[in-house]
This record gives C-alpha cells, sequence and structure tokens, in this order.
C-alpha cells in the first residue's frame, strides 16, 4: 500500500518531472511537436533556437519547479505560513540569479509585474490584482500537501496566502484550489475521479476570492475537460484537449488540460506528463500540474524509476531531497 509520505513525495518529483518532459516543447505547436520528434516518449534537449530552453540537457527542470520548490520551503521555515513581501523579495532574488547566470528562463508575466509592483510600493494586497494567468497553480503543490481538504473554505484560504501577492484574480485562484485540493485529495489516497470532484469545489470556492477578470470557468472547465479526457480513442481525446480546451498559460486552459489529460490515462501520471509534452503550448506547466496531482494520486512509483533518477542528476538534486520536503510538508497538515 502506497503511504501518504511516498504520494506526497511523488506529488513534487512528479512535477519536477512533468516540467521537466515539457521544458523542450514550451511555446511550440503540437504540429510542431510532432513533427521534430513524434510523440514524446522520454526527455529531450530543445532546438538550439529555442528562445526560452536553448542550451539546456535533457531532463533538466524550469521555473516552474524552481518556484514550486522555493514556496515549499517558505512554507517549511515560516511553520506554514505566508509572508507575502518576504515572498515576492525571494522571486526577485531568484530572477536576479537566473539572470546572471544567462538564462531566459525567467518570471512569468503576471508574476513580474506584481513583484515590480511591491518593489515600487504598492501594498501586497493589491500587487496581485491583475495576475491571471497560471503561475500561482504551477507552484501551489506545497500548499496541497501542507493542508487537508476537510475544509474547502479554509484549504483556499491557505492557497490564497500563498499566491494573493502575484495572482490575486478569482480565475488565478480558482486554478491554484484545484490544484492543491486535488493534490490534498490524492496523498489521502483519493481515486482521480473522487480527487477531480474535490478540484471542482476547490475551484468553485477560489474562484469567489480576489479581484474579477474576465476569463471562464475553471470548475466548469475541469468538467469538460475530464469528460473530453473519458475516452478510448487517445488520439482523438488528445486532439480534443489541445484544440477545445487549450494548452496556453491563461489558467483556465492550462489547469483544465492537466485534470483532462490525466483522465484520458486513467490517472497514469507518466503518460499524462508524456502527453502535455507532446501537445505544446505552456507544456511545461501542464506537465508539472499533472505530474503533481498524478504523483499524488499514485506515489512515487507511478513514474519509472530512471525518469526520477534523470531528474535527480540533471538537476542536482540530492538522493532525498524531495522526500525529506514532503515529510517537513507533511508535518504541517
Amino acid at each position: 500500500m502506497t503511504s501518504i509520505l511516498e504520494r506526497a513525495e511523488g506529488a513534487l518529483i512528479g512535477l519536477a518531472i512533468g516540467d521537466a518532459l515539457g521544458m523542450p516543447t514550451q511555446q511550440l505547436s503540437r504540429q510542431a511537436v510532432a513533427q521534430r520528434w513524434g510523440a514524446i516518449t522520454t526527455f529531450e534537449a530543445p532546438d538550439p533556437a529555442h528562445p526560452l530552453a536553448h542550451g539546456l540537457r535533457a531532463g533538466s527542470v524550469t521555473d516552474d519547479t524552481e518556484l514550486a520548490l522555493m514556496l515549499a520551503r517558505h512554507l517549511v521555515a515560516r511553520r506554514g505560513a505566508i509572508d507575502a513581501r518576504h515572498l515576492a523579495a525571494e522571486l526577485v532574488e531568484w530572477e536576479d540569479g537566473m539572470r546572471a547566470r544567462g538564462s531566459h528562463d525567467l518570471l512569468g508575466p503576471s508574476t513580474k509585474a506584481a513583484v515590480e509592483a511591491v518593489a515600487s510600493g504598492t501594498p501586497v494586497t493589491e500587487s496581485g490584482r491583475f495576475g491571471a494567468t497560471n503561475g500561482a497553480a504551477m507552484r501551489i503543490a506545497a500548499v496541497g500537501i501542507a493542508n487537508d481538504f476537510d475544509s474547502i473554505p479554509r484549504l483556499v484560504d491557505a492557497v490564497v496566502a500563498a499566491s494573493a501577492v502575484t495572482h490575486n484574480t478569482g480565475v488565478a485562484l480558482s486554478g491554484a484550489a484545484a490544484v492543491a485540493a486535488a493534490v490534498s485529495a490524492g496523498i489521502e489516497g483519493a481515486t482521480f475521479e473522487q480527487a477531480a470532484a474535490v478540484a471542482g469545489d476547490a475551484a468553485r470556492e477560489g474562484s469567489s476570492r480576489g479581484h474579477w477578470v474576465a476569463a471562464g470557468d475553471v470548475a466548469r472547465r475541469i468538467g469538460v475537460a475530464v469528460a473530453l479526457g473519458s475516452t478510448d480513442d487517445i488520439a482523438r481525446g488528445e486532439r480534443d484537449i489541445y484544440e477545445l480546451i487549450g494548452t496556453s498559460l491563461a489558467t483556465q486552459e492550462s489547469v483544465p488540460a492537466a485534470f483532462g489529460l490525466l483522465a484520458l490515462h486513467d490517472g497514469d501520471p507518466w503518460l499524462a506528463c508524456l502527453a502535455a509534452a507532446s501537445l505544446g503550448g505552456d507544456s511545461d506547466t501542464i506537465g508539472a500540474m499533472a505530474g503533481a496531482i498524478g504523483g499524488a494520486l499514485r506515489g512515487v512509483d507511478g513514474f519509472p524509476h530512471q525518469a526520477r533518477r534523470t531528474v535527480l542528476e540533471v538537476n542536482s538534486f540530492g538522493a532525498t531531497e524531495f522526500r525529506d520536503l514532503a515529510a517537513a510538508l507533511l508535518e504541517l497538515r
């Protein structure tokens, strides 16, 4: 039987695996991915001309994993509390370090605008009022590990605390709440169907928080994506998710897409992450979210041993780094 620690560790390393699989195909169309690689079946290196990822080794993670781990460590260091101003400073420090190393993979548009606003004196209660993209959802897995889902409003409170400094809009909080709730349910042993239902409840609660922006309803779009994924025709399901749900960095596309791909592959996180990488678009983030949710559902053994080893070695993670962080987060739960 898979333990809660194995599921929590699976959520964290699954996020990294999905991110690394999608790294070379981010910002590419599905057609371009197919022309270059066919279907993604393993870690690949990006083309030399890739605008963000050029020069990275196959198996390298991106900002999705690094910022998710940053938030996880922030939670552990503060015993589950969030210091929004300090978190904003950590984001700026991270980007400065990336820029100094010559990386082109920097903060996303919503996060960048928010941290600049904080630096210029905008209150942290207002800095994220226009953040509608998926940056909050991509880094939220640790909140799902650290908080139970017995009370959806209380779980969403934790999501808001971790997200509002950069993404204080109903749509962004809705997407982040959905991912956190699915991870939280998954590590308690929920099935995919149960986790998706909890995610829908959390998404509805999250949509009532923060500032309103015009966007599709995340909870309803998760339902549509799961329905599209509930087919035995894998090729048709992937096409429908790509064309009808979308794979952009918009929260209302990428979060439902992650759920749809998990539905299409019966909750198998490795297959869902491969599918995310093959679809292109914001493939690293969709893969990261699918990997985090699927990893929570299946545990570390939901991913091939060699895939886990590759991500650890290529990115110089410690052998027990994900497990140790998962255990520290579970102490907060």
